[in-house]
């Protein structure tokens, strides 16, 4: 299994991920740096990590969704390569338009970092099998926009369709219907501000964030 993690000048989260991903798979993940044009063949599983990709310029996510690896990211995730993208990584993908909506300046105008509780919303994802639906889970987030937009008729259709994977069980940031992650229509994309990577070991404080990365393992083992 190969998975691949993408990496942005301003990135601070790229190594957290990778080794959460290498802890899930045994196997240590590419680093593909952002001016790469190719992701290396037969990667199964693509994270966008999270930071502050060009220092949020313009707007987070904007000038990283503008990569030339973005576009290889892009054509795998249609292929149905898994896509994880937690926090600017989740702003990127909003900003290739990978995923609907936006992600705008928290309510309040404060960065907001701590540990959120989360309720799982859809658990048959590849990235949420390993919890049950309705599960209270406790995730950190460490955001300045993390505010979830859409207009009501998006918001509806992924209510409709099953598309939002995780919601805040507080107010947190503003986000419409306390959205903290949803999915793309095929349901290999994943975009979430709060970063399971950051609780994969009890040290960290709890290991909730361990499951999901576990999950996307057995399901693409299963698909193999």
């Amino acid at each position: 299994m190969k998975c691949a993690v993408i990496v942005f000048p301003g990135s601070n989260c790229d190594r957290d991920l990778a080794v959460a991903f290498e802890a899930a798979t045994g196997v240590k993940p590419v680093m593909v740096w952002h001016r790469d044009t190719q992701l290396p063949d037969g990667v199964d599983l693509i994270g966008v990590p999270g930071g502050f990709s060009y220092g949020d310029y313009l707007r987070s996510g904007a000038m990283a969704a503008r990569s030339p690896v973005m576009q290889a990211v892009a054509e795998a995730a249609s292929r149905g390569t898994n896509v994880l993208g937690i926090c600017n990584g989740f702003q990127v993908l909003t900003e290739t338009g990978l995923l609907p909506g936006a992600l705008l300046r928290n309510a309040g105008g404060h960065f907001v970092c701590r540990d959120v509780a989360l309720t799982v919303e859809n658990a048959q994802s590849a990235f949420t099998s390993r919890y049950a639906a309705g599960e209270a889970i406790t995730i950190p987030v460490a955001h300045h926009d993390g505010n979830y937009f859409a207009d009501t008729q998006t918001l509806d259709r992924l209510e409709g369709e099953g598309r939002v994977a995780f919601r805040y069980g507080e107010r947190v940031n503003g986000s419409m219907r306390n959205i903290a992650g949803i999915l793309n229509e095929s349901g290999n994309v994943l975009g979430m501000m709060p970063h399971p990577e950051r609780v994969i070991e009890p040290a960290h404080g709890n290991t909730d964030g361990r499951r999901l990365f576990e999950g996307l393992v057995e399901g693409l083992l299963a698909r193999a």
